[in-house]
Formats: structure tokens, sequence, C-alpha cells
């Protein structure tokens, strides 16, 4: 708990009052996800991304998506150098540790899907080689859910990528004014400063692989996806790979509450952030202007735990 309590302290300095998305957010971090980030301009998806960043000890980069941005100024490309008489590989900004894609739904679906490789298998291959990327590579992309004109929405194979889909939302009036206080004279990211060595994340990282989770969790895991898959508003249900996220974004929130183990509040609380972008609604639904977390609390209401 003083690790998540130090986490939160510090990216608090920039974000004010959004403690349990942060929690979240964090454990993605630590179970080797990446996050959709969908919200209105102008409530903190930057600077949330920043202070995540200082506050793991990490590289930062943040690019601006655009309908003209090609997949090699995400990936990097070969230039020939005249004075060696060789093409030589110049990085792009995919090679860091905290990548924001800002406005990912603005480029077209060929630049989108050269994030697919590198969020997937942390690597990008330029001219048939391939280029590993850093072991703590972490994406957070954000989209305006509002406004739709001259966008590329997100096809469902990319979707299925990101680990979890949130918002920050806006914050309470008190909040807001804490926020408006704290930056009198300067921004309070310049206050920020590293939680953690890079080499003591890593470490987290794989201790957090190491937390238990009982065969009867693993079963409510599997009842909540199958659930999904068999509702009368649900069209197409999540995928396997939704049951494997669930299980390892758990293991991760457990290890920040401070236990060794999974409890089944953990998967309540985190199923819908998982399972949100991960289903289809049927027409019917979507007349009935019903939303995805509606329906997957529903399930949640309806699925028992197995003891």
């Amino acid at each position: 708990m003083i690790f998540l309590d130090s986490i939160v302290e510090n990216v608090s300095k920039v974000i004010k009052g959004k403690d349990e998305k942060i929690k979240i957010i964090s454990s993605c971090l630590l179970a080797g996800g990446h996050v959709l980030l969908e919200d209105v301009p102008g409530v903190g998806k930057t600077m949330l991304a920043r202070a995540l960043a200082k506050t793991f000890d990490l590289d930062f980069k943040r690019v601006q998506f655009t309908p003209d941005i090609l997949p090699t100024d995400l990936t990097g490309l070969y230039i020939f150098e005249k004075d060696t008489g060789q093409f030589v590989f110049k990085r792009g900004p995919l090679f860091t540790n905290v990548l924001l894609a800002d406005e990912i739904n603005r480029a077209t679906p060929r630049t989108q899907s050269a994030l697919l490789e590198a969020m997937e298998e942390k690597q990008v291959t330029v001219e048939g080689i391939t280029h590993h990327l850093p072991d703590v590579f972490f994406t957070i992309a954000t989209q305006n859910p509002i406004e739709s004109e001259g966008t590329f929405p997100l096809p469902e194979a990319q979707l299925d990528r990101f680990m979890i889909r949130i918002d920050i939302g806006y914050p309470e009036k008190d909040n807001e004014k804490e926020m408006l206080v704290s930056q009198f004279d300067h921004h309070p990211i310049e206050d920020i400063k590293p939680v953690i060595s890079r080499q003591e994340l890593k470490n987290k990282i794989e201790e957090v692989k190491k937390i238990k989770i009982s065969d009867s969790i693993l079963e409510y895991i599997l009842d909540i996806v199958n659930a999904t898959r068999n509702h009368e508003d649900i069209k197409v249900g999540a995928s396997p790979r939704a049951s494997i996220v669930l299980m390892k974004l758990s293991k991760a929130f457990a290890y920040l509450e401070g236990r060794d183990f999974v409890i089944p509040d953990d998967i309540k609380y985190l199923a819908p952030y998982v399972l949100n972008h991960r289903i289809i609604l049927t027409i019917e639904a979507k007349i009935k202007r019903l939303n995805p977390f509606e329906i997957i609390n529903e399930v949640l209401n309806e699925v028992k735990v197995v003891k």
C-alpha cells in the first residue's frame, strides 16, 4: 500500500481527485498492457501520461495523430548517409517507454495498424528488419468520443490490443479549485520526481506475475466472459484474450493493494474497464441507447462467484 500511495500522491499533484483512475492505469502498466483514454479535450490526458512517466522514471514521447501521419513517422526509417555510404536506421517515437498516441482515431487505418506489432510484440519491422522496443513499453492512446468528423474509428482488432478503455472525467468543483491554485506560478508537473527507479519497476513487474489466483477466481473470470457471449443485448461477446487480460490486470491490481492474491472484488471492479470495448451490441440495444458499461454491470450482477 505504501508503494501505491506514493504513486497516487505523486500523480495527484497534476490530476486532482482521480485516485481510483490513477490506480487502475498504474495496474495496467504493471500488467504489461496499454490504455485507451476516451474523453473530451482538456481533462488532463496528456498531463496524466507525463506524470506517470515521471513517477516511474520512464522516457516519454508524444505523437499527435493526424490524417497525413505515416507509419514511418512512428517506427522510424532508414536514411542514406553520404559520408559512410550506408543506410542508417533512425528510430521513431515508438522507441520509448511511455508513448502518448494523441487522438489516435485521426490517423488512417494504415498508420493505426503500425501500432499493432509494437503494442502486441514490443517490436517493429522496417524494410524487413525487426527492431526491438524497450523492455517497458506502455501506450496511452487518446480519442475524443464526441467529435467524429474527420476520424477513422479503430477496428475491433486494434481495440482488442488495449488492456482497458477508461475515461478521466470532469473533476469535482473542489478538486478543480485545487488545480487552479496549484498553477498560480508554475505547472505542478515540474514538481514530480520519480517514486522508484526504472530497474525497480522492472522488478515489480516480475513480482506481479507471482501473485496467486485461485481456481475459483479463474472460473469466475471465465463465467463472466462466457456470459457476454450469451447475453441478449450483445451481438459479439468478449474473446479469450479478454479472459487473459482480466487475469493479468487483477494480479497487478492486487499487488498494488498490498496483497499476494486476487479476490473476487478485484475481478468485479476491473471487468467493466476490460470488457466495455470488447463487446459489440445488437442493433436493438443500440436503438434502446444502452451502453456497454450498463450491460457488463448486468452480467456481473447475474454471474455468481464459484465457491
